[in-house]
């Protein structure tokens, strides 16, 4: 691998997502869930009754891993899926007790692992990386 290549925006872009998406991981292990777990189960109980594909959207996950993921934390215990009665094909899915009871220990968690990652960089920095990520994510959107 060359330098130049080492620099490209997609390998530190990926590079740093794995190191600090690791790092939350180990964190997250006495609770048997994964970053990606978290993910999922964080938008379903923010907006209870999504469907499936609305989870995915939001996640920005494709539906099949979606879909994987939603099977692991039904497995779990922490969230339950209704039939939409408006679309019999989909599912609604919602936290149950467990989960929610879950989502209120590790947000706590994560909101500490992003107070950690932001005190690496000045909040000038934090700012202006916010930005530029909200601004580049944003034009890579499908039109």
């Amino acid at each position: 691998m060359t330098m130049q290549e080492l620099d490209s925006i997609g390998f530190l872009l990926g590079s740093t997502y794995r190191r600090v998406s690791n790092m939350f991981a180990a964190r997250l292990k006495e609770y048997d869930i994964t970053p990606e777990q978290w993910g999922i189960l964080y938008y379903v109980c923010a907006q209870e009754g999504m469907n499936q594909k609305e989870l995915a959207t939001y996640a920005y996950k494709d539906q099949p891993t979606t879909a994987r993921i939603l099977d692991v934390l039904h497995r779990k215990g922490l969230i339950q899926k209704e039939i939409d009665r408006h679309d019999r094909r989909a599912f609604l899915v919602y936290p149950n007790e467990a989960g929610r009871e879950l989502m209120k220990k590790v947000h706590a968690l994560e909101a500490q692992h992003n107070e950690e990652m932001t005190k690496l960089i000045t909040p000038e920095h934090m700012e202006q990386l916010s930005q530029l990520l909200h601004e580049l994510r944003s034009r890579l959107e499908p039109s």
